[in-house]
């Protein structure tokens, strides 16, 4: 290997951004930031770096594992990489912001890092585009954060995302009226994330089949809704299922085209949610989830219940979803070509490429340094 090429190599995971993929994933991120922007979020830039224990105690799933670590040689005391966002935002929410009205309409993006890629996502370095409504849990809270990422993901060309919706909370509170062991309810839990039958009609007699029947309600939202509207569950279970409704009135009353899925079973990815959880999907997209969401408690010191609803988009899902804007001509200035000429063509829209020196044949030079177009005489000229 080459001293050249060595110097070249990266990290498992992490990549250059190259022209023009660049410029499109920051068109991305302009474009997700100004439909949240619109809806009222103002916007925050927590560091990429904080104290390890600070970025552990928020609500996100950050794994101490996940964690790149380092020591700050200024307090001599461990840092890490944040791996999310969501968390920081909910320190500033709690803390720095604390004084501020609710609700309080948070947003943010940037890049995260991780110890390791997932099985679908091999990068460990990604972009993050996110809100967080802090807010009283209500249906109205959770539909404006959902009906905020379809327009979001719709901005750039996304338009028919699927909310895919689930209450991780459900089947934990099945269980618990239900009175079932807590090693039974681990296991049914676990049988019903990953969908195993089998597994779930060990428990026996009547838990078994509810959540069998509960495990064949998942699908589209209505549908999903009226068969789970027909089984004998507890109370408890009746009045989440409720607010879950509730939701999908007001996210079809607003959008009537939405399309909606339930999976009353789906834990995973979900475990820190207090409420309910959603991800998003698109038609052929083949790097899975483009973004997930739901509510959680923010560890507000002043209100140990407090709650905020949230998603996070991930940009580089959403780079290989939809292809890229049309390219903003580019045009070739020759030596001696007015200042002035070059800035009313940026006014008009145009890009321009100055010529550093005299150069022979403009439309020549033009083309090798690839311009679409080139200026001769004030006037623009397509090059052939």
């Amino acid at each position: 290997m080459s001293t050249a090429s060595h110097r070249a190599l990266l990290p498992e995971g992490l990549q250059d951004r190259l022209p023009p993929a660049a410029l499109f994933e920051s068109w991305i991120v302009a474009r997700l930031s100004d439909v949240i922007h619109a809806h009222g979020y103002d916007r925050v830039d927590p560091p990429l770096i904080e104290f390890e224990e600070t970025l552990l105690a928020g609500p996100a799933p950050v794994q101490a594992w996940d964690l790149f670590r380092l020591v700050d040689p200024v307090s001599q005391r461990t840092l890490a990489v944040r791996g999310d966002i969501t968390g920081q935002v909910a320190r500033i929410a709690n803390n720095r912001l604390d004084g501020a009205e609710r609700p309080l309409r948070l947003s943010y993006a940037g890049q995260v890092l991780r110890v390791r890629g997932t099985q679908l996502r091999h990068d460990r370095q990604a972009q993050q585009v996110g809100c967080e409504l802090f807010a009283p849990p209500s249906p109205q809270a959770d539909a404006e954060v959902v009906l905020i990422a379809i327009e979001a993901l719709e901005a750039i060309g996304i338009t028919d995302p699927t909310v895919d919706l689930t209450v991780p909370t459900l089947v934990p509170t099945i269980g618990q009226a239900l009175a079932l062991d807590v090693d039974v309810r681990d296991h049914i839990r676990r049988a019903l994330d990953a969908k195993n039958a089998a597994a779930v009609q060990e428990l026996g007699g009547k838990p078994a089949q509810l959540f069998l029947d509960l495990m064949a309600a998942a699908g589209p939202a209505r549908r999903a809704l009226e068969q789970l509207a027909l089984l004998d569950l507890p109370l408890p279970a009746f009045e989440i299922l409720d607010g879950l409704r509730r939701l999908v009135e007001l996210v079809t009353a607003a959008r009537p085209d939405a399309r909606l899925t339930i999976d009353p079973c789906e834990y995973r990815a979900h475990e820190w949610h207090a409420g309910i959880g959603f991800t998003l999907f698109g038609a052929d997209v083949r790097r899975g989830e483009l973004g997930r969401g739901g509510r959680y408690l923010t560890g507000a010191k002043r209100d140990s219940h407090a709650t905020a609803t949230g998603v996070t988009l991930y940009v580089d899902s959403l780079v290989g979803a939809v292809p890229p804007p049309p390219p903003v001509p580019l045009v070739f200035l020759p030596a001696g070509t007015p200042a002035a000429e070059g800035r009313r063509l940026r006014r008009d829209g145009w890009r321009t490429l100055a010529a550093l020196d005299a150069e022979g044949d403009p439309r020549a030079e033009a083309r090798r340094l690839g311009c679409s177009h080139v200026c001769i005489d004030d006037s623009v000229e397509a090059v052939d």
